[in-house]
């Protein structure tokens, strides 16, 4: 929401502000001329919303060229409230209310009781004072205990007895948030949630503008551009909008997330609150930034995930927020002024993972920890084709043709290596020097790298390694478990289908992710 406040107009009366041929406009009236400039200046008054251009904000700005009232639909995590709050940039920096009253009245056309007697009595002394837009903002959040007087408004008998007033006098009237957020924009979030019978009282607001408070026949035209949320209806048995308050929001427009990998990894880095200094010690390479996007795009369509629910945007900017917190304790611990984010750290990413995702019941059978490390898994084959070719087109045959490509394997060596009884055992915790003597214990694992990436330099072309060891256990080609120590032990994948099948020597303290 942009906050940032020009210096207010010195005019202070009812008279001084029509000499100066002030014309008062609807919410929507401003919000319309104010998003066609922008239009014709090539300015996107929604800023910092990424990968909307081509899908919602269109439809945004068709709503709001019609005048409309809005519904946003979409699962959690897809800025729907953000939207609404950027909306506030499209009004003007300032608007003239009568001084002292509680629902920004219009001085030409006031519709408090107070506002009335107090024009009618100063005329044009009436005075006037000024709002800006960033005051012009109204949210709640429905939740099953907001009732009638949160929103609309109730009768103060507290008000009554220090003012010596009868029930009957209007002025008794406590004000609720709508009609305070007169001539502004009113956010309701998570309407759904919202009590049947609450979302009634709506009605006549949206449509007529007459409100009912207590008995009180008020016709109040309520100057307010509505936005609501809420979930897909059956996304949860909490609740439903109800059908007539539905059909009165003019514009109902569906949110997404992210297409692409470049679109989400651009707006975690954008969204994750991330320290300077932490940037500063940890280097966090492409291929890491890409595997956060990826996990979160293999939870969205896994069979685990209750896809109902959804997987927020908030999972990958926790999680990367997470990843650069463990590779900067790291540091700390071994006295490096610097140092590379690893596949290992993802370790330490897993909290932010388990947390963000609802699973079905085979999800929580599974357990959400072993879910999470699966994602990680599928993240890292998905991301393998980026970087190396795929595994598969080298798979030994008895074919003599395909004897011969074999042998062509890239990898074939690194497989070796493990086939001939050796294991790896990395640490997360482990020391630079620690983590490089490692990798270089493996034959074949360097000159693998090599072949596709001869200009790395030693830091990218040790991520390189460890990434490589990940993604051929994952298409089974070696075998990888968890270690309590924290960390992943890397071994011959027939031996260790030989000891899970056959009672073989294996580590109690090791755990298969």
């Amino acid at each position: 929401m942009n906050s940032t406040k020009m210096e207010q107009p010195a005019i202070k009366t009812f008279g001084e502000l029509k000499k100066a041929g002030y014309k008062p406009k609807s919410v929507k009236e401003e919000v319309r001329e104010n998003l066609i400039k922008s239009i014709q200046e090539k300015h996107n008054p929604f800023t910092g919303i990424l990968g909307y251009e081509d899908t919602v904000i269109p439809d945004v700005e068709r709503a709001l060229l019609s005048r409309h009232n809005i519904l946003f639909l979409g699962l959690r995590g897809q800025a729907k409230t953000r939207m609404a709050r950027e909306m506030v940039n499209l009004l003007d920096e300032w608007i003239p209310v009568i001084e002292g009253s509680e629902i920004n009245d219009d001085p030409f056309a006031p519709i408090s009781v107070y506002s009335r007697n107090l024009l009618e009595e100063k005329g044009d002394d009436t005075p006037v004072t000024w709002l800006h837009r960033s005051q012009r903002y109204g949210e709640k959040l429905a939740t099953p205990d907001v009732s009638v007087a949160d929103l609309i408004g109730d009768v103060d008998p507290i008000k009554a007895a220090n003012l010596r007033l009868s029930f009957a006098d209007e002025r008794v009237l406590h004000y609720g948030i709508i009609p305070r957020s007169h001539r502004g924009i009113f956010v309701i979030n998570e309407l759904p949630d919202l009590q049947a019978r609450i979302q009634v009282s709506l009605f006549n607001i949206l449509q007529e503008g007459d409100i009912q408070i207590r008995g009180f026949k008020l016709r109040m035209p309520l100057d307010i551009l509505f936005v609501f949320t809420a979930n897909p209806e059956d996304y949860t048995n909490r609740g439903s909008i109800v059908t007539p308050l539905k059909d009165r929001i003019e514009s109902q427009i569906v949110t997404h997330y992210p297409k692409t990998v470049e679109v989400s990894r651009s707006i975690t880095e954008q969204e994750a609150d991330v320290l300077e200094e932490q940037l500063k010690k940890v280097e966090v390479p492409d291929l890491v930034k890409l595997l956060v996007e990826e996990i979160a795009m293999e939870a969205r369509k896994s069979e685990f995930v209750d896809q109902k629910s959804g997987v927020s945007a908030r999972l990958t900017i926790s999680a990367y927020e997470n990843l650069i917190s463990t590779a900067e304790r790291r540091a700390i611990y071994d006295g490096q002024a610097k140092t590379m984010g690893r596949i290992d750290d993802f370790i330490g990413g897993i909290p932010s993972i388990t947390g963000k995702i609802e699973l079905v019941y085979e999800g929580e059978q599974e357990g959400p920890t072993n879910v999470a490390y699966r994602l990680l898994g599928q993240g890292i084959r998905a991301l393998f084709a980026r970087y190396f070719p795929d595994p598969q087109t080298f798979k030994k045959s008895g074919r003599s043709i395909e004897k011969a490509k074999a042998k062509s394997n890239p990898y074939q060596t690194i497989i070796d290596w493990f086939g001939n009884g050796n294991e790896l055992l990395l640490l997360q915790d482990e020391t630079d020097e620690g983590y490089r003597n490692s990798l270089y214990q493996v034959d074949g694992l360097y000159g693998a790298v090599k072949q596709y990436y001869p200009t790395a330099d030693d830091a990218q072309t040790l991520l390189l390694m460890e990434f490589l060891l990940h993604s051929l256990s994952e298409f089974s080609l070696i075998s990888k478990k968890g270690v309590e120590a924290g960390g992943y032990s890397f071994g011959d994948i027939l031996g260790s289908m030989m000891n899970m099948n056959f009672g073989g020597d294996v580590d109690e303290d090791e755990e298969d992710f």
